[in-house]
């Protein structure tokens, strides 16, 4: 194997770990019920086709980083994570979604950035309980390597109509718990 393709694999690992561990850090704390629970049994659909909907991510340069919040589910069954991506100077939002609740649905997926410019991009939920996937505009940073960590974003789901309520927001900031 040349020096290339053990460069190659090496960013492909990179790239598989970037993308799995917030998954796996989603999965919940290790004292959590055991295999086949309850819990397992609600989060197995959505974190199992994150792997298919999250190709585009893989099929990316090898560079590309991910900053991803929980995994949430609302009451209504709309599941979703929230990431901003990454590559070189170019950041941008996508949130991983699934919609149970039988309905179609809206969202606005916000990219926040530390300039204060916002990218918002508004989102088309089908009602069919399939794990899909939507994403703002890349953003340059001026010429400058800008971070994942620099940027948040924010996907809000809602019911179709005016006076809809706000079924779920997610978030690419995770809050983790304080020490006690």
């Amino acid at each position: 194997m040349n020096l290339q393709h053990l460069r190659m694999a090496g960013l492909t690992a990179v790239v598989v770990g970037t993308v799995l561990l917030p998954l796996a850090a989603s999965a919940g704390p290790a004292g959590g019920p055991e295999n086949g629970g309850a819990a397992d049994d609600a989060k197995s659909p959505l974190t199992h086709a994150l792997a298919r909907v999250n190709k585009p991510l893989l099929t990316a340069p090898e560079d590309a980083a991910a900053h991803c919040g929980p995994e949430l589910v609302s009451p209504e069954g709309v599941e979703a994570q929230t990431c901003v991506l990454n590559r070189g100077s170019d950041t941008w939002a996508r949130t991983y979604y699934r919609n149970a609740t039988g309905q179609e649905l809206g969202s606005v997926l916000t990219l926040m950035g530390p300039d204060g410019r916002i990218v918002e991009t508004n989102c088309e939920v089908a009602a069919d309980d399939q794990p899909d996937s939507c994403e703002t505009p890349h953003q340059s940073a001026s010429g400058r390597s800008a971070t994942a960590g620099e940027y948040s974003a924010v996907s809000e789901f809602f019911g179709a109509g005016e006076d809809s309520p706000l079924l779920l927001r997610s978030g690419s900031n995770s809050t983790e718990p304080a020490a006690r």
